[in-house]
């Protein structure tokens, strides 16, 4: 049976050369740590690993090479077809390992999944996310020594002993308010000299640019086939999933084709405040598919008073990204229990246009092929998020294989007949009551009454109506600096205290 969680689910890691200490542990992921070194013959890598009960398969090591992976692989029978026939590939790090000593850093171009590694060799460190940079990793290179990390605020603790600067990393962005750290962007694959610190950067993938013509019927067909695949590579193994049901098409889709693959009843939840809901929604389609489902509601106050947990999670300083964010950091630390494997829909709007009502076609493809190039450092998808209370979330949408067909498909099929996201309506007609595929869009933010919730708290605050925007953004970063920077405990950080400060701040200004 097939582990709940990844081997590891976060890591921070210290490459060096000669002496020098490992740097101590600080996550927002809840989980075991384990430290590990591994002293190969010119450089010494030191990790710390956060885990459920697996961390020794995070870490493979053959010859002069050792890696550490947090996440999981959705390719691996693919990938095993490159290797020689018995060739000693138990766990995914291992794989991963074995696939560098053929092809080298090309060895992450070649990978589906939801990860984030570290891997020593020679002189080298290679330090790669996926392809979607779903796992977020940070990088603090200096001379002799490269620090990387899941979190931003497990290297924070370690700039003390580090030159302010660190060495400069091509085309990765800096961390805000750290001192040289930078965040490896989405597939990429950093190849560090220890030695001196320096990076070159190589991409492992990038949005297609082209854009595929096909007939309906062969669209929806791909459609279904492609994400079918994507959610059984994510509940094979035993263990009942649980799905976040909204009642929209991108969650109810997922957990029609999750229920296909799972012994017994699917597990589904929907979380709603006491001023907005989706449950009448999602209960038709958990009666629809017979799962075993739950509703869990947050009053609006307590709802507003976690955003310090949703920016510590994410470590995102975007405050539309936030209120994206919130309700889903709600329900996660809500959920209690034993750790879950959790499937969303979240992310179909991106490559599907799902939150644009534009029916003429150019500007429709151009706002895809925006998001598509600005979604990066973003967030969105960060396990840290289900992590803080010890779960592991993933996104069949934002499988590399879905997005690569999803993106690439032309325009009139994401707009067609006046319906928004028509060829996923499509695909998931037959499994679905119809009200269901007809419903109309719905953000998560929407559905929960964040959005509205967190303008009003600023406008009591005396932030006027034109302001609300900008202060929502100065309100984030103020917490951002809080909870990551300074390292104070979410639990300790009142929203309504930055509130009132930033409106301050803005009549100051006045």
């Amino acid at each position: 049976m097939t582990p709940t969680l990844p081997a590891a689910t976060g890591f921070l890691v210290s490459a060096r050369q000669g002496v020098g200490r490992a740097p101590g542990p600080v996550f927002a992921t809840l989980g075991a740590h384990e430290s590990t070194a591994e002293a190969l013959r010119t450089q010494t890598l030191d990790a710390v690993l956060v885990h459920s009960g697996s961390a020794e398969d995070a870490v493979a090591r053959f010859g002069d090479t050792a890696l550490v992976l947090a996440g999981e692989l959705y390719n691996r029978e693919e990938l095993l077809t490159l290797l020689p026939s018995g060739s000693d590939v138990r766990t995914d790090a291992q794989l991963v390992r074995a696939l560098l000593g053929v092809y080298d850093l090309h060895a992450f171009r070649l990978l589906n999944g939801r990860f984030a590694a570290a891997a020593a060799l020679g002189n080298r460190v290679l330090l790669a996310t996926d392809h979607a940079g779903s796992v977020p990793l940070y990088t603090l290179p200096a001379p002799g020594r490269v620090l990387a990390a899941t979190e931003i605020k497990a290297l924070v603790p370690s700039t003390a002993d580090t030159p302010p600067a660190g060495r400069p990393v091509a085309d990765a962005p800096r961390v805000r308010r750290v001192p040289g750290v930078h965040q490896v962007p989405a597939g990429t694959v950093l190849d560090l000299d220890v030695r001196t610190g320096t990076a070159v950067t190589s991409r492992t993938w990038a949005p297609p640019l082209s854009r595929r013509v096909m007939s309906e019927a062969e669209a929806t067909a791909a459609v279904r086939t492609t994400l079918e695949r994507a959610v059984r590579a994510r509940t094979a193994g035993g263990t009942t999933p649980l799905v976040v049901l909204s009642g929209g098409i991108d969650s109810s889709g997922v957990a029609a084709l999750a229920a296909a693959h799972t012994r017994g009843p699917l597990d589904t939840l929907s979380m709603g405040t006491d001023t907005a809901d989706e449950f009448a929604e999602a209960r038709v389609v958990a009666g629809h598919l017979g799962s075993a489902h739950r509703e869990i509601t947050v009053p609006t106050a307590d709802l507003l008073g976690q955003l310090p947990y949703a920016v510590w999670a994410s470590e995102s300083v975007d405050p539309d990204i936030i209120e994206y964010l919130l309700p889903l950091t709600a329900l996660y630390r809500a959920l209690d229990g034993p750790p879950r494997r959790i499937l969303t829909g979240y992310g179909a709007d991106i490559p599907l246009a799902g939150m644009h009502r534009e029916d003429r076609l150019p500007q429709l493809d151009t706002a895809v092929a925006y998001d598509m190039a600005t979604f990066d450092g973003l967030n969105e998808m960060t396990p840290v998020l289900s992590g803080i209370q010890g779960h592991w979330s993933t996104h069949p949408y934002w499988d590399r294989d879905v997005l690569d067909l999803l993106v690439s498909l032309e325009a009139g099929l994401k707009r067609r007949y006046g319906r928004d996201k028509w060829v996923l309506r499509e695909a998931m007609s037959a499994l679905l009551p119809q009200e269901t595929v007809n419903r109309p869009k719905l953000g998560v933010h929407e559905g929960s009454g964040t959005t509205s919730s967190f303008s009003l708290l600023l406008m009591d605050a005396g932030v006027p109506d034109a302001d609300v925007h900008r202060a929502k953004s100065l309100v984030v970063r103020e917490i951002f600096d809080r909870v990551v920077v300074e390292g104070l405990d979410p639990a300790v950080v009142s929203t309504t205290d930055a509130v009132d400060q930033v409106a301050a701040r803005l009549k100051e200004t006045e």
